[in-house]
């Protein structure tokens, strides 16, 4: 069978690197691109590619809150997490936030293409999942990251502070006013007892949410 495929990385380099690679390992791809969360989802719903390679972080909107709105808009798109980070808090929150599995991003060409190949077929993949997701999802069933206590709106207006973006420019973003903005901040700082600008972005970072570098 074809297998369409959406590459979703913020790095150019990285996207045409795996577009290279994948493109000469599986028969019959056909490979999408998108540099940043807003844009996955927008090429995903327009596409509807059977599998997607999701990064995490990712300027404006983060892979895990793209992840989130994809599967519930295009379930019929699997999405795999392709992420630098090895820890299990991420590979919860990704898990949880509707991805069909989880790959670190030094995985091999051999076991990537095993990965996308499988997930566009429905079967399960090997290795990092779904034996030990299983029983981080078991071990922390009752386990809930401070992260997910804020809206989805919420979690891209932090985004976008911790990205150092002002409240006007936020607002101009999202199209909403600039005290809609405002109210989310109040109520995002309340629910994680966070009351400043560098405090917000230390959180974020920590969530996984944007890059240390940015």
């Amino acid at each position: 069978m074809s297998v369409r495929l959406l590459i979703a990385d913020d790095h150019t380099l990285v996207r045409e690197g795996m577009r290279s690679l994948l493109g000469r390992t599986i028969e019959g791809v056909e490979i999408f691109e998108a540099h940043d969360g807003h844009e996955a989802i927008r090429v995903a719903m327009r596409e509807r590619p059977h599998v997607i390679l999701m990064d995490i972080q990712m300027p404006g909107l983060n892979g895990l809150d793209a992840t989130r709105q994809i599967v519930r808009q295009a379930p019929e798109s699997k999405v795999i997490v392709l992420s630098i980070h090895q820890d299990e808090a991420h590979m919860l929150q990704a898990m949880r936030a509707g991805a069909s599995a989880y790959l670190a991003k030094d995985v091999g060409v051999d076991e990537l293409t095993a990965a996308v190949v499988a997930i566009s077929r429905g079967d399960a993949v090997h290795g990092h999942t779904p034996s030990r997701v299983s029983r981080v999802l078991e071990q922390s069933a009752t386990e809930i990251s401070p992260v997910m206590l804020l809206s989805g709106r919420q979690r891209e207006i932090l985004q976008l502070i911790a990205e150092g973006h002002s409240t006007k420019e936020i607002a101009f973003r999202l199209g909403l006013s600039a005290k809609t903005v405002e109210t989310h901040r109040r109520l995002l700082m309340s629910k994680l007892e966070i009351y400043d600008v560098a405090g917000l972005a230390r959180f974020a970072v920590r969530s996984g949410l944007v890059s240390p570098e940015r």
